[in-house]
């Protein structure tokens, strides 16, 4: 019976007192038996509090737990459960008390997994991004940006944009986005120690439901590579430009001195007509090349893979490389593995191994001695030309395999080659997936040394 004493219970007990009480009164100016009068008070009594313990059994204690639960789901423990047997309105109520929980959790579920794939995207995406609100603040600043600047977050969020990012551009670029309400694009460069990096960056306004500005993102996009390449375009068409006005304007030269008197003087005439056809020769070898270089960096290039013997396809190349050894009076030595099986494209492995020693001859003096070693390395075909030319720069290593770079720029086109060899050489042995070295010392030397790999499988490059 102590429930009787327990809100909101205690008081529906003081009121069936109350009411005992009143029957009481009325029984005892009527009735003259108090024996009858309290019996009839104690049965009144006694089924007033069993329909009192029915009401709160059946409706204000499930009530009480439904609101329980009820504050637990506002609090956000979409876990909570209320549980009714019965088929009445309270049993309608707890079922609809738990769909609505288990609705809450599972939405809430779906809010957070798309919260964090927001998040991954954001924090991993290859651009910086920067949330800005209307008073300049920033928000929140994304991994990249952090380290494009060599920031933490505790350093950038929550403070104003000027206080924390030291370039004008940036500043210039937020100022435009709030003024114009529209998106700013601009570019800067940035230094990080000796690096030089190219930064595009886009200012895009946030506006809210009532078309009012509220802030703005930044995007910085690392165009560094995009400058490199734009570069590389320009040179190329310029050194293009170059190495092929210079025979033309030698061909053309001679060709209007032959026409202007062509009986004058016939061994100079000869003399004019040998210059034409080493010019045209050398125009058709630079064509040649730039084809060579275009078919190797098309899309989807397809290699013709066989099977064939290295000692073979050095036999096959043996006429041409001799030739040109001889003309320049050059020792040649050559230590091939026997029975060495190479997989790959047959023709353009011979493509490399002339380059190379082309190469070699080129800038080799004469009396000088040119060697190729071909051997296996750890399932790598390894075809090293080694020479005891003019040797190369440290710092122009890795320059040599640039289009038309030269590393006598003295001699220039005198040795006759395109200044594409070696840049036809790395695309190569890109494409079948192996690898280049150089060592290289002044006035002593170069040993250029390939692998590939011996069983190269097919696949298309791009």
């Amino acid at each position: 019976m102590r429930f009787l004493f327990e809100k909101p219970i205690f008081g529906y007990t003081i009121g069936i007192l109350l009411v005992v009480s009143l029957t009481d009164i009325l029984l005892s100016i009527l009735v003259g038996e108090y024996l009858v009068i309290a019996a009839v008070l104690i049965i009144q009594f006694i089924i007033l509090v069993l329909f009192l313990l029915h009401l709160y059994e059946t409706f204000i204690k499930p009530v009480k737990k439904a609101t329980k639960t009820i504050d637990e789901i506002v609090k956000g423990n979409y876990r909570a459960r209320f549980h009714h047997p019965a088929n009445n309105s309270i049993g309608q109520l707890s079922t609809k008390i738990n769909a609505l929980a288990r609705n809450l959790n599972e939405l809430t579920i779906q809010e957070q997994m798309k919260s964090e794939q927001l998040s991954t995207i954001v924090e991993n995406t290859e651009s910086g991004l920067v949330l800005i609100d209307a008073k300049g603040y920033i928000h929140f600043a994304n991994r990249k940006f952090l380290a494009m600047f060599d920031q933490t977050p505790n350093e950038v969020q929550g403070h104003l944009y000027y206080d924390v990012l030291h370039n004008e551009v940036i500043h210039e670029t937020v100022q435009l986005t709030f003024l114009y309400e529209r998106n700013i694009k601009e570019e800067f460069t940035h230094y990080k120690g000796l690096d030089k990096y190219y930064i595009e960056i886009v200012g895009a306004p946030i506006f809210d439901d009532r078309n009012l500005l509220k802030g703005a993102v930044l995007v910085l996009y690392d165009i560094t590579e995009l400058k490199k390449l734009e570069l590389m375009r320009k040179d190329f068409v310029a050194n293009v430009s170059h190495e092929l006005k210079t025979p033309i304007t030698s061909i053309k030269g001679f060709a209007e001195t032959l026409l202007d008197d062509p009986m004058k003087d016939l061994e100079k005439n000869k003399e004019f007509l040998e210059i034409i056809y080493k010019e045209s020769h050398r125009l058709q070898l630079l064509i040649e090349d730039l084809l060579i270089l275009s078919r190797l960096e098309k899309e989807n290039l397809q290699l013709v893979l066989t099977t064939f013997s290295v000692n073979e396809i050095v036999q096959e190349v043996m006429p041409i490389i001799e030739q040109r050894v001889q003309n320049k009076q050059l020792t040649f030595n050559k230590q091939i593995e026997t029975d060495l099986q190479l997989t790959a494209d047959k023709e353009k492995v011979k493509q490399i191994i002339i380059n190379l020693i082309d190469n070699a001859v080129n800038y080799t003096p004469e009396n000088g001695s040119i060697s190729l070693k071909i051997n296996e390395v750890n399932d790598y075909v390894c075809i090293q030309v080694e020479d005891t030319g003019i040797g190369i720069e440290k710092d122009a290593i890795p320059r040599i395999f640039e289009r038309f770079y030269r590393v006598d720029k003295a001699r220039s086109r005198n040795t006759g080659g395109t200044g594409l060899g070696l840049a036809i050489v790395k695309h190569i042995v890109e494409v079948h997936d192996g690898e280049i070295n150089i060592e290289s010392e002044v006035n002593k030397g170069t040993a250029i040394t390939v692998c590939l790999p011996i069983n190269k499988k097919n696949k298309k490059h791009s």
